[in-house]
């Protein structure tokens, strides 16, 4: 959520761009997945950039948004992590998968059933969704993206996980203060951490 369109389309453009870096300089199949997360994150970026436009409300960018917000990058996330990590920590992964594939699960019967609404708030954008148990639902998504990068035995995605945590609870406070988002920026710092662990992985022969 950045505070205007033309901050989150130029946003989207530079960390799709990432992302494409990020895609090409991948050297082992299972790492894609993850790698390619700031190609979503920067589409999701540019459909927020018509949410502005179109002054918020229940539209397609609306909903467009809130599907790769909610459902989504749960399970993308965890399914990434537990695809790029070593071996030994594969076992434990299941665990995030499997939380963030429930998470997913009851997401998106709640954007099936229900309307999702964007209203602009000053220089936020927030969304609106019913949805039962709130608390356990955002439990489970911390547990299926931020968990599964913090269980993954790589030293790369762990600092990754700590990024994305501290970067979590400072978008959370803001938003809550009606200040200027921070998302942008910790998506595009997000976006170049990834990028360097995409540089820094190695084949290894015995794929573990």
């Amino acid at each position: 959520m950045c505070w205007s369109a033309e901050a989150d389309l130029v946003a989207g453009i530079g960390i799709t761009a990432v992302g494409a870096a990020c895609a090409v300089r991948v050297r082992r199949g299972r790492d894609l997945p993850l790698a390619a997360l700031p190609l979503l994150l920067g589409a999701h970026q540019m459909v927020e950039a018509a949410v502005w436009a179109s002054d918020g409300g229940t539209g397609p960018a609306t909903l467009v948004w809130s599907v790769i917000a909610l459902p989504l990058l749960p399970l993308w996330v965890s399914a990434g992590v537990l695809c790029a990590a070593p071996r030994h920590a594969r076992r434990r992964l299941v665990v995030p998968l499997a939380v963030g594939g429930a998470t997913a699960v009851v997401l998106a019967y709640a954007l099936a059933t229900r309307p999702v609404r964007a209203e602009i708030r000053g220089h936020t954008v927030g969304y609106v969704l019913d949805v039962p148990y709130a608390e356990l639902l955002i439990a489970g998504y911390l547990v299926a993206t931020v968990g599964s990068l913090l269980l993954s035995g790589d030293r790369g995605l762990l600092g990754f996980g700590i990024l994305a945590t501290a970067g979590a609870l400072i978008c959370w406070a803001w938003w809550r203060l009606e200040f200027v988002s921070t998302w942008c920026a910790f998506a595009a710092v997000c976006s170049i951490a990834l990028f360097g662990w995409v540089r820094g992985v190695r084949p290894l022969p015995t794929g573990g």
